[in-house]
């Protein structure tokens, strides 16, 4: 389904301004737009995969995030490396895939006891309330907008889609809210339609909605070019 957690590095591509286009992949079938193995591409069968012109390949959200950021010289989006302030991110990446993200997989099971669930969900909720003690500005690390924020903003969003209540978690609202304003959110949530995360008014941009392509299975390839470097082919989650 569109908007899954592949979303980050989607929404890291348009904020970098990397020119790629988009290829649909159905994940559960293993299978390609055009009914290829996809695992020939993806031994484990897992997004996201990012795929250079030399054909090297990268897999893991925070390892390509960070690839892409380096490549790109977006020290705002991730800090040089070797300084502390990279290493915050890196940190809170790795807590919102370890905690927050695994945390929500059983929820997308098909047939959970509803104990279960409610375990499942006070787990979540512990998580967040975390994020939101630890919060101290507009954003995870401060008042700048990271790639580790990306990487919230999709995981934290299916709380919406699994009606997980966020009233006690003002500042994590706000930061949640402060993303969703952003054009590349706008534009990676448009062409990838809805799913999992949703803009709340992403009719202000009609000239995004109508340029999505249609959706096939429920899982999307990136190809990204940039002039003078390695020009990446990012395979992503929808």
């Amino acid at each position: 389904m569109p908007g899954a957690s592949s979303l980050s590095v989607h929404i890291l591509l348009r904020e970098i301004g990397l020119p790629f286009s988009i290829e649909v992949v159905n994940v559960t079938a293993k299978r390609r737009a055009d009914g290829s193995d996809y695992k020939a591409v993806a031994s484990r069968g897992m997004v996201p995969l990012l795929e250079l012109d030399d054909g090297e390949r990268l897999t893991e959200n925070l390892v390509i995030a960070q690839y892409l950021c380096d490549r790109s010289e977006r020290h705002d989006l991730m800090p040089p490396a070797g300084t502390m302030s990279r290493y915050h991110v890196m940190e809170w990446q790795s807590f919102i895939a370890a905690e927050l993200h695994k945390s929500l997989v059983p929820l997308y099971w098909p047939r959970v006891e509803a104990r279960t669930g409610e375990l499942v969900v006070a787990r979540i909720r512990g998580r967040l309330g975390f994020v939101e003690r630890e919060m101290t500005g507009a954003f995870l690390t401060g008042d700048i907008f990271t790639a580790a924020d990306t990487y919230l903003f999709v995981i934290a969003s299916w709380t919406r889609y699994f009606k997980i209540p966020l009233d006690d978690c003002p500042r994590l609202l706000g930061l949640l809210e402060r993303v969703d304003r952003r054009p590349s959110v706008h534009a990676a949530l448009a062409a990838e339609g809805p799913g999992f995360v949703t803009v709340s008014d992403l009719k202000r941009f009609p000239d995004l909605v109508a340029e999505g392509p249609e959706a096939f299975g429920s899982h999307r390839i990136h190809r990204s070019r940039h002039a003078g470097q390695r020009r990446p082919r990012a395979i992503m989650s929808g």
